[in-house]
């Protein structure tokens, strides 16, 4: 690619840039200079280096009297360069042809009510090449090596229905690669190369990593194989919707598509994560990147590699994060753990007391602080163990002892709990803003839906500003369940200004923080 001046640019202007760009550079020349001769290091003096600065070094300054900074705090710069000379050749561009779309009709399903007329006719469907002949679909990503003899970490979805996977090194040599298991639900997928005495990465402890601290991705953003980034940790154990078994590390490292994969190191040239998603609204890098821990990674590698598949824990309850009016509706001094929303029958949990509206604050002795944190712990315990909650229940921590049991994928079940309006009475809880009325019978044999609780018909009030809807069921105030509008009008009016509602909204229960004036 050339850059090129456009030679319809007035001189005139060009030259007016060129003057004002060189006393705008002059500018900073004059403060780059004083700042060099009031923060020059002494001949002789050691560099100050952050600390576990490992393979990467800095260039620190003195900070003159006037706006010292706090103690501890060193302001360096961090060169990448031995890191990336020493790990970059175990980064790998990873490329793949997708399988044929299934069926006839030119890849159009069988369901399709034009698939028997482009069948019949051999006419080319919408968006389809003539004859069939479709070119493959191709895609890219990244990945690392982590041992000598070509096993690979990256993501699921850069190898999700390949055909074929092509393995390319920095030195450009080329393999054929093997998909030897994917795990949809961490996005952690293992492949294998024909090759020895191969570079690779060493792995760190993502336990120890802070926000702040410098970290750097290698990958092939766009096809721009070994690009190298760096940033700072923004965040850990973040947890993103849909995505309840990783504690993902949000940085601000530039990540784009083709990076998906790739490494992310720390100071000490260690990868503490695998760089998995993005948060845009371009499609583009906008400064939050999520990185998969290493060692939730690592747990599904070794899965993978000594049985071809990923075993998790469970123990059968639906849990959500508690903000601070939540918290103060249960009695918690702070927003902390996991809340539980609903528990399913016959559960490990149900069977060892756990109960809606629960929150459980530790697992095995191990804080939960965010509720996403609580899902991974489970996960990572092997069916057949003993699980130790600690809970807070009614103003009281209690203990409790679950069984984990295996994990197994379920079909989603439909259930709609909007029954049309006009059927039964309706009662207004005026305190809350609500007009709810009992399920009918026929409502009630619903698939999925509840045995008990009110139906809402119309909102206003409290329940508007927090976004009840109608359609949805209460179940509970505060963890007391509430089948009648006395019920649930003495339920909110014991909670005081902060009531927590748990509703059923489709086929989810949630519980909702209302704020009574």
């Amino acid at each position: 690619m050339k850059l090129m001046f456009d030679s319809s640019y007035p001189v005139l202007t060009r030259l007016c840039a060129v003057l004002a760009m060189a006393v705008v550079l002059g500018a900073c020349s004059k403060e780059l200079s004083a700042q060099s001769e009031s923060h020059a290091v002494a001949p002789g003096a050691a560099s100050i280096l952050p600390p576990d600065t490992g393979l990467a070094g800095g260039v620190a300054t003195r900070v003159s009297d006037t706006g010292t900074p706090p103690d501890g705090v060193v302001r360096a710069l961090p060169d990448f360069t031995q890191l990336v000379e020493k790990y970059g050749p175990a980064v790998v561009n990873v490329e793949i042809v997708e399988k044929a779309p299934q069926g006839g009709a030119q890849g159009l399903s069988p369901n399709d009510p034009f698939y028997d007329f482009f069948k019949r006719f051999g006419v080319p469907a919408p968006g389809q090449a003539p004859h069939g002949k479709q070119p493959p679909a191709r895609g890219a990503g990244s990945g690392f090596i982590i041992s000598p003899d070509g096993y690979i970490l990256t993501n699921t979805h850069v190898v999700a229905n390949a055909e074929s996977v092509t393995v390319r090194l920095t030195d450009r040599r080329e393999f054929q690669a093997r998909v030897l298991g994917a795990d949809e639900r961490t996005d952690v997928a293992v492949i294998k190369i024909s090759a020895t005495n191969l570079p690779t990465v060493r792995l760190g402890d993502p336990t120890r990593i802070k926000p702040g601290q410098w970290v750097l991705a290698i990958g092939s953003p766009f096809g721009f194989d070994n690009s190298v980034t760096a940033g700072i940790i923004s965040a850990t154990s973040r947890s993103l919707q849909g995505e309840n078994y990783v504690p993902f590390i949000q940085t601000d490292v530039a990540v784009n598509p083709g990076n998906s994969g790739g490494p992310l190191f720390n100071m000490a040239g260690e990868v503490i994560g695998i760089n998995s998603q993005i948060f845009s609204r371009t499609g583009g890098f906008m400064g939050l990147s999520f990185a998969i821990p290493i060692d939730v990674a690592k747990n599904v590698e070794e899965q993978i590699i000594k049985t071809g598949r990923v075993v998790r824990g469970r123990i059968g309850v639906t849990i959500q994060d508690l903000n601070a009016q939540l918290a103060e509706s249960f009695g918690l001094d702070r927003p902390r753990g996991a809340l539980v929303s609903s528990v399913e029958k016959d559960s490990p949990a149900a069977r060892a007391g756990v109960q809606a509206g629960d929150v459980i604050l530790s697992v095995g002795g191990h804080a939960i602080e965010h509720y996403g944190e609580l899902s991974g712990a489970i996960a990572t315990m092997k069916p057949g163990q003993d699980a130790a909650l600690q809970v807070w229940r009614n103003g009281h921590q209690q203990d409790f002892t679950v069984r984990i049991t295996e994990l197994k994928d379920q079909p989603p079940t439909a259930a709609n709990q909007a029954a049309p309006q006009g059927h039964g009475a309706s009662s207004h809880a005026s305190v809350l803003g609500l007009t709810v009325r009992a399920l009918t019978v026929a409502e009630k044999h619903q698939p999925g839906a509840p045995q008990g609780g009110l139906l809402v018909e119309e909102v206003t009030g409290p329940a508007a500003a927090a976004e009840v809807e109608p359609g949805d069921v209460i179940l509970g105030v505060n963890g007391k369940r509430v089948n009648t509008t006395q019920e649930l009008q003495d339920a909110a009016k014991a909670a005081g200004k902060n009531v927590a509602l748990l509703v059923q909204r489709e086929d989810a229960q949630i519980f909702i923080p209302l704020r009574l004036p």
